[in-house]
């Protein structure tokens, strides 16, 4: 018995199976008709219209799976057109997902990279501290100097060049033109006072006249009273090291030195190498077979070799001695520049090596600290950035081959260093 409602006039369905049909017999599609979609006739008088319309029986809803309904059905998803399992008909949901992924949390992340981060910048930093100060060369012990003037306002270094060729080879003394004599002697002195007032930088020739006072010596620690005796000022340094010097620049200026720095020859070339070189701006041709300088007139970036010739170049120079101070003041404010530039500080490529070259062949007293060593090198940026003062030791003449301070001067220099004043002498 069939329990479909008749279909619409013209329909002949009898002897047809479809949907709904209790047959298993499935209908033929090349003879199942098209269900119009348009409205349905009205149905004649005295006709009861269609229950669902167009004589299509409604199918069941399957809402709870079996066709039935209910508040807690069960949604198969073919009323909305959803695919089962899938929310929004996207396909087959994927095996143990219980919903959406959840959205990122940046706050968490941006926090544990900040973390991260600051953690690593610590621990270079740390790790780089230490690597800087177990290279110092803590040679020189001016506990060992007597009789010291007492400590003014600012900081005071006493920074010497040596010509110290310990550790070259033959062919690096013949490319520097540096020569083969034994020990070493001050190649230049220079006093860098820092302060509330700005950094002085203050050249002492080398030729400079100086009293030899009472010392004691730095290895034998024997008393060696004073005679009164005049030298040369490198003379103190050939003669008991770092020591006598410090004491001798004390006892001649009445300025009370804090710390010593010194570099040597192959030390100093290295450093301008491993930064790159250092651009000059050099006054005039230079040419000097004794320090191998061979320079044009004009802005030009010199590598070690060519620095090193630069700065010892005092034959060529109408001033001698005195001019090569100033080109010595001029080229380590320079290169205290270019150390210090974001391109150096921020390159570790550039940086450790820089570092390394330079803490290699410094040598410095037992209480010079890095921060000391900062300090001084900003000190020196600042001289050659204009915030500060470059000056020669005032001279008022010669006692033969010696060159005389001017008393005065000099005397009136210290007062303003020790106070930590403006400085108002004038060098020569």
């Amino acid at each position: 018995m069939n329990d479909w409602p008749e279909g619409r006039p013209g329909d002949n369905r009898a002897g047809r199976y479809g949907r709904g049909s209790a047959s298993a017999q499935p209908e033929s599609a090349r003879v199942m008709r098209q269900v119009r979609r348009g409205a349905a006739p009205s149905p004649g008088p005295g006709q009861a219209a269609p229950p669902y319309g167009g004589g299509v029986p409604q199918q069941p809803s399957y809402v709870d799976g079996r066709g039935h309904g209910g508040q807690d059905a069960y949604d198969s998803g073919y009323n909305t057109g959803q695919v089962y399992g899938s929310p929004g008909g996207r396909g087959p949901a994927a095996p143990g997902t219980g919903g959406p992924r959840p959205a990122p949390d940046w706050r968490r992340r941006i926090k544990w990279t900040a973390i991260t981060v600051a953690t690593v910048l610590v621990v270079t930093t740390v790790g780089t501290y230490f690597w800087a100060d177990s290279k110092l060369n803590r040679e020189v012990d001016l506990s060992k100097v007597i009789d010291r003037p007492e400590a003014g306002e600012g900081t005071n270094y006493l920074i010497v060049g040596s010509d110290s060729r310990e550790g070259m080879t033959d062919e690096q003394k013949k490319d520097l033109h540096t020569g083969s004599a034994e020990g070493k002697r001050t190649d230049s002195v220079m006093i860098l006072h820092t302060g509330d007032n700005g950094s002085t930088l203050v050249s002492l020739p080398r030729d400079s006249d100086v009293e030899i006072p009472s010392f004691v010596g730095s290895e034998s620690g024997k008393k060696y009273e004073g005679t009164g005796r005049h030298v040369k000022l490198n003379a103190a340094y050939a003669e008991d090291g770092p020591e006598l010097l410090v004491r001798t620049v004390e006892f001649n200026t009445g300025l009370h030195i804090d710390h010593y720095v010194e570099i040597g020859f192959a030390g100093f070339a290295n450093i301008v190498d491993a930064v790159g070189g250092v651009e000059m701006d050099i006054p005039r041709d230079i040419k000097d077979k004794k320090s191998g300088a061979d320079f044009k007139k004009g802005k030009q970036t010199l590598n070690g070799e060519e620095a090193l010739a630069f700065v010892r170049t005092r034959y060529a120079l109408p001033g001698s001695d005195l001019d090569r101070t100033k080109n010595q003041q001029k080229f380590l404010s320079a290169l205290a520049g270019q150390v210090a530039t974001p391109s150096t500080v921020l390159n570790p490529f550039k940086l450790y090596p820089t570092m390394g070259a330079g803490l290699d062949s410094l040598i410095v007293d037992k209480d010079m600290g890095l921060f000391d060593l900062a300090s001084m090198f900003w000190a020196m940026k600042s001289v050659s950035g204009g915030d500060g003062t470059s000056m020669n030791m005032p001279v008022s003449g010669n006692v033969g081959s010696n060159l005389k301070w001017d008393d005065a001067k000099v005397k009136k220099l210290v007062e303003q260093l020790r106070n930590d004043e403006k400085v108002t002498v004038s060098g020569t």
